[in-house]
């Protein structure tokens, strides 16, 4: 897929009052504008810029020179957790070649604004399509994401016809930060769970003027997309999700009954494959205080603690660069050190098990479409999952994990536009 880079415009602090309303626009009638909502002015969205104060930077670069690395049994790779070998190359090119600045400079080519909902500054890139009818489109992380693995799939998503595609798959994209990560504020209270983070994505969507849209997301994201779809059915188009979960459906006799062998031979190979990757989830879900501590001082530990789990959840047959390049783990990583928000990020296990729902959401009436990649952590057979969403659209990729964004853009650009093309 040619990627061309998009024209630099120049940024501005404080949009005009037009500029601003023009972006509020929602793009699902081709037949008529609707309404800007009535209780925006030009104070609750501020447009953003990211600028990383040159002393975090060199903080940054000083406590990467001061690491103390812990010994590793001889020929045990990825065995015991983080190779030191990789780590020890990704901290010397993080401090030595690494430009946070280029990063920072390719990430502000993208319209980013903040506003407040819920007591808290969310941020959120709003890049609008060049086509007026376009879908909008929530795009929506997890942990250890953030809204950059996105950037990739924007131009395609946008503007197809740049990329070689259909004009008429455009999207106007929404991509926040949740809550507690990246530039958005971190909750000060309990019981920031995904039914809560959904609630202020739907109040960021409506405030974006945007009465009906798309969804998609995988890790958290697609969590949280589920709870939007069953809280907030009647605003969704559809819900493409890359991390259907689902469990055997109840009362229904044997539940392996009619699920080809195929499918519950790749469940069974990726519950044993995640076996061993799951600790973290009992650590962030019970003493996320705890682990911060480390995490938030030492940039070494922080690289360990995320690279592990994307070594160990995406497909690259032993060569994780054959995914992923350093700059693009390099500049998640960094976004979690600058921003201080890997405690906070990582509350959100806590609070999720924790903080019950107050609402219960149950079968998902909303289109539904799922990418399934071979490499994700876990796997949902079609059956079970069509008990608990109105499945549509089903798609096996060829390869992929679990942060299919970064790994597979192209199918998993080609797979969102096949989805909501069905939809329009």
């Amino acid at each position: 897929m040619k990627k061309p880079r998009k024209p630099a415009q120049p940024r501005i602090v404080i949009r005009s009052l037009v500029t601003m309303v023009a972006g509020l626009f929602t793009a699902c009638s081709t037949d008529s504008q609707p309404e800007i909502n009535s209780n925006m002015n030009a104070e609750e969205i501020r447009s953003f810029d990211i600028s990383v104060p040159d002393g975090v930077l060199t903080d940054l670069k000083n406590r990467l020179a001061m690491t103390r690395l812990p010994d590793q049994i001889p020929g045990t790779g990825w065995d015991y957790g983080t190779n030191r070998d990789y780590l020890e190359e990704l901290i010397e090119y993080w401090k030595d070649e690494f430009d946070w600045r280029a990063q920072e400079e390719k990430l502000n080519e993208f319209d980013h604004f903040k506003t407040a909902i819920d007591g808290l500054d969310v941020h959120f890139i709003h890049e609008r399509s060049p086509v007026d009818d376009a879908i909008p489109l929530l795009l929506t992380h997890g942990w250890p994401g953030s809204f950059v693995e996105f950037v990739d799939i924007i131009g395609p998503l946008t503007d197809p016809e740049a990329y070689g595609g259909d004009p008429s798959d455009a999207f106007h994209v929404v991509i926040p930060s949740l809550p507690g990560y990246g530039f958005s504020d971190k909750p000060e209270e309990r019981g920031y769970n995904p039914e809560r983070m959904a609630d202020v994505l739907a109040s960021l969507m409506e405030r974006l003027g945007y009465e009906r849209y798309g969804a998609q997301g995988g890790d958290w994201g697609a969590i949280i997309g589920r709870v939007l779809a069953g809280n907030y059915g009647d605003r969704l188009i559809g819900l493409h999700s890359n991390f259907v979960l689902g469990g055997p459906p109840r009362g229904a006799g044997d539940p392996e009954a009619g699920v080809p062998i195929e499918e519950l031979e790749l469940r069974q190979e990726r519950a044993r494959a995640f076996a061993n990757e799951s600790a973290y989830q009992t650590l962030q879900g019970t003493k996320p205080q705890s682990l911060g501590y480390g995490l938030n001082d030492s940039p070494a530990g922080l690289a360990a603690w995320i690279v592990e789990k994307f070594h160990g959840w995406s497909d690259h047959d032993g060569d994780l660069e054959s995914v992923f390049t350093k700059d693009q783990l390099l500049t998640n990583i960094t976004l979690y050190w600058v921003t201080e928000t890997i405690t906070s990020a990582s509350r959100i296990y806590y609070e999720a098990r924790r903080t019950p729902p107050t609402r219960r959401v149950g079968f998902i009436e909303v289109p539904t479409g799922a990418a399934i990649f071979p490499k994700e952590i876990s796997f949902t057979p079609r059956k079970w999952a069509e008990a608990q969403y109105n499945i549509v659209h089903w798609t096996v990729m060829p390869r992929g994990g679990h942060f299919a964004a970064l790994e597979q853009p192209d199918l998993l650009v080609d797979d969102i536009r096949d989805f909501f093309g069905g939809l329009r």
